[in-house]
């Protein structure tokens, strides 16, 4: 008996030992497949994609605002000059042959239309080419449509967010998924992966290049690098000279602090450099040669001016960039402040540290420069900018990924010992305000009530609880792992309930593109249209949605043509001092923006 007993313990042992080993074989497996990557796509590409083309969800909303139209019709009219040009020389982009006329005209078909931004045949130098390029691309491949002109930014943060993911896993392995749909789900990358503009033309390759500098910063691998010099060089050409300037003044705080000078030198890296000026230079010396006000109009009008003065009418209060960072976190601002304070506690402790290794020594953080580096990256570009005469969200938009990044590596450091109940119920109240606002914003923007219904406050407050009961209870229940499930299912909610049911009230509210299809629909044979006191994000979406740039009463004078007037319902009363002695007949009423549409006869 005794000899059998130990026998069997060994056994017992092994069997054990056996199914430990299985379970860590199965956990490994489970990490390394590409599951996670699956569901970081279609997670990513819904919130980015759902509701915007038109195989998934439809394109519910047509351009809004001033910035979006006018940037994609300059985009419409670069691939036109440009599709001229390759027709004027018999040849596309690609030469035909090898002979030297073939690659003459290849370089004409490539530079023409290209280089300069036109807009109503115009040049048009606010802002560098790269959105202009990419909507072009997708304008050719696709169609010109309002779905096809915000691809470029949903595709640049398709890339930031996966990017991020694969960083995650190869430096900080454990947070890459929730970093990667955190960033994906908060409302700043959301709202801006969305619009036609330039903004996400900036903040995603600026991103990556940052993420790629720290990379060779902890490698010390010179591959990393041409991260940062490409993907600045992309960020240049997005929005000019802001992106350098940024991602030096970060990196020289951050080596800075930590007394490593010498870093910086080596940053600087001739294969990087000459990659970086292949890439900017071109277009800028060319642009300049075949626009010689380009340098004062973009250098000192739209970066100086527009820093120093409020010559663009964007004056806010100084905490301005406070609120738009706590919002565009939403619904993650609450746990991103937590993981802000932990990262800003580490980066102490990584300053102290430096100064006096031995008493430090045994700080659980010793040694990993990342939070205190994400903290630079994330604070310098709200505080820089806080100085700014001229503030818009989107300037700090460079801001998010890496608060974000430290919220994913966050939750993957509390794992074990989950979220404390102040930060757990905080974090479900958040996610409970937000969907309250979400769900009275129709009432707001369709309806424009100050005061919604007793009705909808009830729905609205319903919901928020609902909300709040669902994200605590599945944290408590899951522990961290069903944070980022329990904050995406409200999201997701949201997204369908906004644009899935309220999409086309919204479309009617805020864009032109309903105007112009009735307008086209009751006089297809009319194509000059003149507008009078009509706000100018209107004046823009039609110049988009009817490929011309409309007559404008106060400064064009009234056109001798037939033509279409819209006008706001209070200036209908001035019509006959417009138009003595002009034949006009109401078209119809547009009455969810207040204005009309008359059919003005030929001059006699």
């Amino acid at each position: 008996m005794i000899e059998s007993t130990q026998v069997a313990v060994p056994r017992a042992l092994k069997r054990r030992s056996l199914a430990a080993w299985r379970r860590a074989q199965v956990q490994r497996l489970r990490a390394e497949s590409p599951w996670e990557f699956v569901v970081l796509a279609v997670v990513t590409l819904f919130l980015l994609l759902y509701g915007l083309v038109p195989i998934f969800g439809g394109d519910q909303l047509g351009l809004v605002g001033a910035d979006e139209p006018r940037y994609a019709q300059i985009a419409r009219e670069m691939l036109a000059a440009h599709s001229a040009a390759c027709h004027e020389f018999h040849t596309k982009m690609t030469p035909r042959g090898l002979s030297l006329k073939d690659f003459d005209d290849a370089f004409h078909c490539i530079e023409g239309g290209t280089v300069t931004p036109i807009l109503y045949g115009q040049p048009w130098l606010e802002k560098p080419a790269l959105y202009y390029w990419r909507a072009m691309s997708f304008f050719k491949e696709f169609g010109v449509a309002d779905w096809t002109a915000r691809l470029p930014s949903s595709s640049g943060a398709f890339v930031l967010i996966v990017l991020i993911f694969l960083h995650m896993r190869r430096f900080r392995p454990g947070g890459q998924l929730d970093a990667a749909l955190i960033t994906a789900s908060c409302v700043a990358i959301i709202g801006f992966a969305r619009g036609a503009s330039t903004d996400m033309q900036l903040a995603a390759p600026f991103c990556i290049g940052m993420l790629g500098w720290y990379a060779w910063y902890e490698t010390g691998k010179k591959f990393w690098l041409f991260d940062l010099y490409f993907f600045g060089a992309a960020a240049t050409l997005a929005k000019g000279p802001v992106a350098p300037f940024l991602a030096l003044s970060i990196i020289m705080l951050f080596l800075g602090l930590r007394r490593e000078w010498q870093a910086l030198r080596r940053t600087i890296w001739f294969p990087g450099v000459a990659l970086y000026l292949v890439m900017v230079l071109p277009w800028y010396i060319e642009v300049q040669r075949k626009n010689p006000t380009f340098v004062r109009s973009f250098f000192l009008e739209h970066n100086l001016e527009r820093f120093a003065t409020n010559l663009y009418q964007h004056r806010q209060p100084f905490w301005y960039y406070l609120a738009v960072a706590l919002i565009g976190l939403m619904p993650w601002t609450v746990i991103a402040m937590q993981a802000l304070v932990d990262a800003v506690q580490a980066s102490l402790a990584e300053w102290k540290a430096s100064l006096n290794p031995r008493r430090y020594l045994a700080h659980t953080r010793t040694g990993d420069a990342f939070p205190e580096f994400l903290v630079l990256w994330a604070v310098f570009p709200i505080v820089f900018f806080t100085f700014s005469k001229s503030k818009l969200p989107g300037y700090i938009l460079p801001s998010i990924a890496p608060v974000t990044i430290l919220t994913g590596d966050y939750l993957n450091r509390v794992r074990k010992v989950g979220l404390p109940k102040w930060l757990l119920w905080s974090h479900g109240a958040a996610c409970a305000l937000l969907v309250f606002v979400l769900v009275l914003s129709p009432q707001h923007m369709v309806y424009e009530t100050l005061v919604p219904s007793a009705s909808w406050l009830a729905i609205a407050g319903a919901a928020a609880v609902a909300t709040l009961v669902l994200v605590v209870l599945l944290i408590r229940w899951g522990g961290i792992a069903q944070v980022r499930n329990a904050t995406l299912i409200p999201v997701v909610g949201m997204m369908v309930f906004l644009l899935g049911f309220y999409g086309k009230e919204l479309d009617l509210n805020y864009s032109a593109r309903p105007l112009a299809r009735e307008m086209a629909r009751d006089d297809p044979g009319v194509r000059v249209v003149a507008v009078h006191d009509v706000r100018r994000d209107m004046v823009y979406g039609l110049a988009f949605y009817r490929n011309e740039e409309p007559i404008e009463y106060a400064r064009d004078g009234v056109p001798a043509q037939e033509h279409l007037l819209v006008v706001p319902t209070r200036e209908v009363g001035q019509l006959e001092s417009w138009l003595a002695g002009r034949v006009y007949e109401p078209q119809f009423l547009y009455e969810s923006q207040g204005l009309e549409v008359y059919k003005v006869y030929p001059k006699p």
